[in-house]
């Protein structure tokens, strides 16, 4: 049975949503008013990896041909109760701006099924995690408060381990996936609503895409975990590769930043590890630091953490002082952690005293 989804932010959005209407879904894009017109004229499109028998390939997708329907709502004309999933998969920051509050307050009162695609994982989800004190970790927000209304039973928090961006060059609708690794999904706390979210991603499993005559299986599946801290094994390739892109002078690429000092990497990996673990995951949920260095090898580019600074931006998802958090609340602390802490921090004052 297909679902109907909105998906907060068209930008990383629009991979998941291509994968769900690949499988028969119907996916709104809450956006901007400048891409919302270029969606709804032209469709999305995605170029995605693929490997075929005859070696590495490439296919482009586009919305217009695909059995379910992406289209792009805005703010004014978008109804969120109208939807049987919500996906929120902007920047953390963005969910401040007075009209994405007012639709995200109205999903929380409702009591809609949410599974947020970011980095940050939400305040609410960080409750679902015995024992933590979510109060102590707001400061790691940009408005907390936006949280508030959310009853943590309603939402679930998918890692978004796919890589992707919009080629510069290219039209908004645009998405160009670099690495085609699977999204994961811890289950909610309902069953009736872990097997929606179950049956949805079998049925992007399910998908065969028409290539070169053949239909190949596509990669970047839904992947459904009972453990809630699967999603939070991104929480050591962030904090190796994403946020120690941000240097002094510049940003550096993440496979500079992991294969520079491959030990040092390997260090704050796997302490990292370490806290999920203090915090009641399984090592099982984790993934090994060799698999993610094989990745960040082909990672050329600064991660969107460190370009957004250094274009100036006020504010960014601080996973890396979100840990820094969790940890102290556990007793735990890393020197290296707390250079780049400090570093995010100086810049992103700098920054906001040239806004000012």
């Amino acid at each position: 049975m297909s679902a109907k989804i909105l998906i907060f932010g068209a930008s990383y959005g629009s991979l998941l949503a291509t994968k769900l209407a690949l499988a028969g879904h119907h996916i709104d894009l809450l956006c901007l008013p400048a891409e919302a017109d270029i969606i709804n004229a032209e469709g999305t499109v995605v170029r995605l990896p693929v490997r075929t028998e005859s070696g590495p390939d490439q296919v482009e997708i586009r919305s217009r041909s695909l059995t379910g329907k992406i289209a792009a709502v805005t703010a004014d004309n978008c109804d969120p109760l109208a939807y049987d999933l919500i996906g929120l998969a902007m920047q953390e920051p963005q969910y401040g701006h007075p009209a994405i509050r007012e639709l995200l307050e109205k999903v929380a009162k409702a009591r809609k099924p949410c599974m947020s695609i970011m980095n940050m994982p939400p305040l609410p989800y960080l409750a679902r995690i015995p024992g933590l004190d979510v109060k102590k970790l707001r400061h790691c927000f940009t408005k907390p408060e936006v949280w508030d209304s959310f009853d943590p039973a309603y939402l679930t928090l998918c890692s978004p381990d796919p890589q992707a961006f919009r080629p510069p060059e290219e039209k908004p609708n645009v998405l160009q996936v670099t690495l085609p690794t699977n999204f994961k999904a811890a289950r909610f706390d309902s069953d009736d609503l872990t097997a929606m979210l179950r049956g949805i991603g079998e049925s992007v499993d399910a998908i065969r895409y028409p290539h070169n005559g053949k239909d190949i299986e596509l990669p970047v599946k839904l992947k459904v975990h009972d453990s809630i801290f699967v999603p939070l094994a991104k929480w050591a390739m962030l904090l190796t590769g994403n946020y120690r892109c941000v240097q002094k002078d510049g940003p550096r690429s993440i496979r500079d930043a992991v294969h520079t000092d491959v030990a040092q990497s390997k260090a704050i990996y796997e302490w990292v590890q370490k806290v999920c673990i203090a915090a009641g995951a399984s090592p099982d949920d984790m993934v090994p630091f060799e698999k993610y260095a094989r990745a960040a090898e082909g990672l050329t580019k600064p991660s969107s953490a460190a370009r957004a600074l250094f274009a100036g931006a006020p504010n960014i998802e601080r996973v890396d002082l979100l840990v820094q958090g969790v940890a102290a609340q556990l007793g735990m602390k890393n020197p290296t952690v707390d250079e780049t802490v400090a570093l995010i921090n100086s810049r992103l004052e700098l920054n906001r005293q040239k806004a000012a």
